[in-house]
């Protein structure tokens, strides 16, 4: 079952899949997608699962389990949540340095291939739950304020929101804020890593999901 930060993080999942060279909409969409990869449309299977190798290997790696244990006891069960949020201020804060294009460009596109994908109309693999959230994106650049203070701040109420917990995320906030030497090294030295990961994952994508 992916977490509600995973749902959030679109700006990781959109900056991997143009670097590895895959579908945009569907590594998105692939947070919200239950239904078996291999049934998908064909155009839709490498960013599928590419987005399942990009989640595990996000919640098993060494660098990202010892930074979620560094969260205040009582925040522990929503640390994931905080980590994947605070990934996507940090990509945006040194966008220049991840991708050649500039964030503001980017964000044009992905929005525009994320509304393409929403135009096929919902189904198992157009996920409703994606959908209704693409207009509000796009009138508010959620991907473009990811690089503010007040954009965190917005993404960790749109992660509370539906979230069991949600009374954690009050003052969560302050807390990413007293550990930024912390996030922000865990993000400089993993972050490379899955680029990396991506693009050979990219190249070394089972047959059958490949178009």
């Amino acid at each position: 079952m992916v977490n509600q930060a995973q749902k959030m993080n679109f700006l990781t999942h959109l900056h991997l899949a143009d670097i590895s060279k895959t579908h945009l909409a569907a590594n998105v969409a692939g947070n919200y997608i239950q239904a078996p990869i291999a049934q998908a449309p064909v155009e839709f299977r490498q960013a599928l699962w590419l987005n399942q190798e990009i989640n595990t290997l996000c919640a098993s790696h060494e660098l990202t389990i010892e930074l979620m244990e560094a969260f205040p006891a009582p925040l522990r069960s929503i640390a994931a949540e905080l980590m994947a949020v605070s990934f996507d201020y940090y990509l945006a804060y040194y966008w220049e340095e991840y991708h050649h294009q500039p964030l503001n460009e980017f964000s044009h596109k992905a929005y525009d291939a994320l509304e393409n994908f929403a135009a096929q109309g919902i189904d198992q693999y157009h996920p409703e739950a994606l959908i209704k959230l693409l207009p509000t994106m796009r009138s508010q650049d959620w991907l473009g304020s990811y690089a503010t203070e007040n954009g965190l701040q917005q993404a960790l109420a749109q992660v509370a929101k539906p979230h069991p917990q949600a009374a954690l995320f009050k003052d969560a906030h302050k807390v990413v804020n007293k550990m930024q030497i912390e996030i922000e090294t865990a993000f400089r030295t993993f972050y490379p890593q899955l680029m990396a990961y991506s693009r050979i994952w990219s190249r070394k994508t089972p047959a059958e999901y490949l178009p």
